[in-house]
């Protein structure tokens, strides 16, 4: 099979899966931002042996590793290197399985959005209405709120962060998991309260998916997510990938490789128990990516775009760090967690999806930005492998490029007609025009006299002005564009009211001069 039939697989799916959702009314009066530069795609692929130069780099330091480039839900770029078991020498390839341990917790967030959005639970449910064992547990205040099923997807139940702990805790029973409840948690923080993350929340909220759908996790997921995107290779069950696809996770020790022992499933499989391919996984990511931007049209996926977009907003913010780049810059990050999916913004893009996973013998990283249209997963067989500077570095290899830009947003109807508008009151006052157009404050804010002198004013100044091409829309709602002038430019900016129809509710006009010939700049 082909990448190119791979994206076809995914766009198909978009519109034509099994189960159908409830479509809220719209219409044209927000239309979608787009992609507007028709080359965008081959400008970015200039990117692609930069990119490639990174992950050999990094990757060759173990024994396999395999890593994708998707662009608008296709697998555009590939790369393997190594070989997934040293003993059999069998080298990597798009069908080898790897292990994605934490990456696991965004399948657990879409189950519970699924069953959301069937109307089996809220997210702000006490986790103890599904989990009876959780009801005695001792919170560390008398003003504690009950843990939710929103804080578990956020890490903020409070519970201690337990990523040491939690590697080891893949195999425990169902039995266990309940007596370790009933045994009690201990606390940081008050549930609520602050960003801690917890492997021992998604653990629990296994079991929740499980106790409200009436089925076993693993069949859940694989009923609501991977048959619908055909990921054939992914699985909870490290036994039932085949011998020869399998990847063999390893440690460095004593200058040596070491297997390490492979993680069986069991009750702790929701928080990183998965494993999958290079193929499923870009089908995943590709689905996740689908959501944006919002849009009118079919909405028939497993689960709602609307609910896979809450999924990818900040819902827990964590403190803001500094930190030295890969390329040696100083860069301050903003992030936090949504559902099952860590959220971040940087100063050169102001929104990052992504989630890592590591496991003893495991290390792996999928990262997407949803208004660029741009994904990057990779899949390594050694002990907590950091693909995070490597990410880094093609990110900034595509954003040389010229074409890393994220969709621009369109005008609606109303505010293109204002712009006209307002640009004609600018060339000559129509004092019915100026009624038709403005909102009950646009002129009680400053007066219709004092805005038509100030026009008059204006031309005076500059001449005549002319309305162009250009247009800076920052939403459907609100703009600003250049007039060129006889003697400068004029700067106009207008937003529109809510109402029906939309009106101007703010606009501000300023001037650039041009100095006549001859004179100091």
């Amino acid at each position: 099979m082909t990448r190119n039939t791979l994206g076809l697989l995914v766009l198909l799916w978009v519109g034509a899966a099994s189960s159908s959702h409830p479509v809220a009314q719209s219409s044209a009066a927000w239309p979608p931002p787009r992609f507007t530069d028709p080359a965008r795609a081959d400008k970015l692929a200039a990117a692609f042996p930069a990119i490639d130069v990174a992950f050999r780099d990094y990757g060759s330091r173990m024994p396999g590793y395999a890593y994708g480039i998707i662009i608008d839900g296709r697998l555009v770029h590939e790369g393997f290197g190594g070989v997934r078991d040293l003993a059999s020498n069998t080298p990597v390839d798009a069908d080898t399985v790897f292990r994605i341990a934490s990456m696991t917790k965004s399948f657990t967030a879409i189950a519970v959005l699924r069953l959301r959005d069937d109307g089996k639970l809220s997210l702000d449910d006490p986790a103890d209405r599904y989990i009876p064992e959780l009801a005695s547990l001792t919170y560390p205040t008398a003003d504690s709120p009950k843990i939710t099923i929103r804080h578990l997807l956020s890490h903020a139940e409070g519970f201690p962060e337990d990523n040491p702990w939690g590697d080891q805790q893949l195999a425990r029973t169902e039995a266990w998991l309940s007596q370790a409840m009933r045994a009690g948690i201990p606390f940081s923080n008050p549930p609520g309260l602050a960003y801690e993350y917890s492997n021992y929340g998604f653990g629990i909220l296994g079991r929740i998916v499980q106790r409200v759908s009436g089925r076993p996790y693993r069949e859940y997921i694989s009923t609501i997510i991977l048959q619908p995107l055909g990921m054939t290779a992914t699985t909870l069950d490290p036994t039932a990938v085949p011998p020869g696809r399998l990847a063999v996770g390893y440690r460095r020790e004593d200058n040596q490789w070491k297997v390490e022992p492979p993680l069986p499933d069991g009750v702790f499989g929701s928080m990183g128990g998965m494993l999958t391919s290079l193929r499923d996984l870009h089908r995943y990511v590709a689905f996740l990516m689908s959501a944006w931007p919002p849009r009118d049209g079919p909405d028939n996926g497993p689960v709602k775009r609307a609910s896979l977009r809450e999924m990818q907003q900040m819902s827990r913010a964590a403190p803001a760090t500094v930190t030295r780049s890969a390329s040696g810059e100083t860069v301050l990050t903003n992030a936090g967690y949504g559902f099952g999916l860590r959220i971040r913004q940087s100063c050169s893009v102001r929104h990052i999806v992504a989630h890592g996973g590591g496991l003893p013998g495991f290390g792996t990283l999928m990262q997407w930005y949803p208004e660029h249209g741009v994904g990057l997963i990779a899949m390594g067989t050694m002990t907590y492998a950091g693909w995070g500077p490597t990410f880094e570095l093609a990110t900034n290899a595509l954003g040389a490029t010229g074409a890393f830009l994220p969709r621009e947003p369109q005008p609606s109807p109303a505010l293109a007609e204002a712009r006209q508008k307002v640009s004609g009151l600018i060339q000559r006052w129509d004092e019915g025009v100026a009624d038709q157009i403005a909102a009950d404050n646009l002129f009680l804010d400053i007066s219709k006299d004092r805005r038509r002198a100030a026009l008059d004013a204006l031309r005076t100044e500059v001449g005549a002005c002319r309305l162009g091409d250009q247009f800076d829309v920052e939403n459907a709602l609100r703009g600003r564009w250049t007039m060129a002038c006889d003697r400068g430019q004029l700067q106009v900016a207008i937003t529109l009211a809510p109402t029906m129809p939309p009106k101007v509710q703010a606009w501000t006009t300023s001037t650039t001069i041009t100095p006549p010939a001859g004179t100091c700049r």
